[in-house]
C-alpha cells in the first residue's frame, strides 16, 4: 500500500525533529530482529536516553538534506534503523553494541558525531569508554593532583621556618631551663 504524500511530508518531519534533537545518530541494519527483540531494544535505550527508530531510507535521505547533515550514500541501503542518542552517546553506543553482540542479527554500520561520519569501529570504541562521572573525575584528578603537588611546594618554605623556629625555642627553653 502507498503512503500518501500528506504522510511522507510527516514522516519527513519527524525525520527531521529527531535528527535536530539528537547529540549524534548510530545507523544499524536491523534484518532479522524479531518484534520483540526490536521492542527489548527500544526499552534499553530508552534506559539510557535513546530512541530506536526504523526509517524508510528516501525519506529520511530527504530529511538529512534539509538538516545539512552529509552521510555517505552506502549507509542508507538495504534496511536501516537510527539509534538517537538524545542524552549521552556513549551509553547509547554501548547499549546498541552489546545487543548487536548478543543477538549476532543487528549490525552496526557507522556513526554520525558533530557531523562527522564514523565508521562501525569508532562506535565500539565510544561503547567501551567509561560512564560520564567516572570520566569527570578522571578530569578532577588530573587536574587536582599538580595542584596539591603546587600547594605543596608553595607552603614548603614556610613549614620548614617554622619547625626551625619551634627547634629554636625548644632548644633556648632547654638551655634557660638548665
Amino acid at each position: 500500500m502507498a503512503i500518501s504524500k500528506e504522510k511522507k511530508r510527516q514522516m519527513v518531519a519527524d525525520y527531521v525533529q529527531s535528527l535536530s534533537g539528537s547529540q549524534a545518530i548510530i545507523l544499524t541494519d536491523y534484518r532479522g530482529l524479531s518484534t520483540a527483540q526490536l521492542t527489548e531494544l527500544r526499552r534499553r535505550l530508552r534506559a539510557d536516553g535513546g530512541r530506536f527508530q526504523v526509517v524508510k531510507n528516501t525519506l529520511f535521505k530527504r530529511a538529512l538534506d534539509q538538516v545539512g547533515i552529509p552521510i555517505p550514500e552506502d549507509q542508507i541501503r538495504d534496511t536501516v534503523a537510527v539509534g538517537y542518542c538524545l542524552d549521552e552517546v556513549p551509553p547509547v553506543a554501548k547499549t546498541l553494541t552489546d545487543f548487536a553482540k548478543e543477538t549476532d542479527v543487528l549490525v552496526i554500520k557507522g556513526a554520525l558525531i558533530s557531523g562527522t561520519f564514523v565508521d562501525a569501529e569508532r562506535v565500539k570504541e565510544l561503547a567501551s569508554l567509561p560512564p560520564r562521572e567516572i570520566l569527570l573525575g578522571q578530569v578532577v584528578g588530573a587536574i587536582q593532583g599538580p595542584m596539591s603537588s603546587l600547594v605543596s611546594t608553595i607552603t614548603a618554605p614556610m613549614r620548614e621556618l617554622v619547625q626551625v623556629l619551634k627547634a629554636r625555642s625548644e632548644q633556648e627553653a632547654g638551655q634557660a631551663a638548665a
